[in-house]
């Protein structure tokens, strides 16, 4: 490997914590070795999804530098609560590639109505603060995977 390709695979990325949303930089080669938060000494990632509300949802969506994957449910909806097993398993699997995450449309309605949130569940794939791709429907963990590494 070039000095050059070695300090491509070494740039600092950006990964905001998901328990205190503070912007942590990190070397882009230390994503698979249990990174912690500075701050508040919790691990960055925990093969779990994320839950956003409103106050935290646009500093995850613009900071991070991976790709996010935010699942928009609400806690009546059968097929969002079907899929939400399937959804974990996929975050436990392809993190820390991906950042997965959930928003309640039901308790935080401002960013569902933002992104025009009109079925649910709605899974959206944000990079770099835009939509990249979006999926609307129950799936589970093996179509999950697959839509996810189509993007790719």
């Amino acid at each position: 490997m070039s000095e050059e390709d070695a300090s491509i695979h070494n740039a600092p990325i950006h990964v905001v914590c998901g328990h205190c949303d503070s912007v942590v930089r990190l070397p882009a080669d230390r994503l698979g070795s249990e990174p912690r938060c500075p701050k508040c000494h919790t691990p960055l990632f925990e093969g779990k999804p994320l839950a956003l509300n409103a106050a935290n949802f646009d500093k995850h969506l613009r900071r991070g530098d991976l790709p996010l994957v935010v699942d928009f449910w609400a806690p009546w909806c059968g097929p969002c609560l079907a899929m939400a097993p399937y959804f974990e398993a996929t975050a436990r699997q392809l993190e820390p590639k991906w950042r997965f995450a959930k928003l309640n449309t039901e308790e935080y309605t401002g960013p569902a109505s933002r992104f025009n949130i009109r079925s649910i569940p709605t899974m959206i794939v944000f990079r770099g603060g835009l939509e990249v791709a979006r999926q609307s429907g129950a799936m589970d963990a093996g179509k999950i995977t697959r839509w996810l590494q189509s993007l790719v």
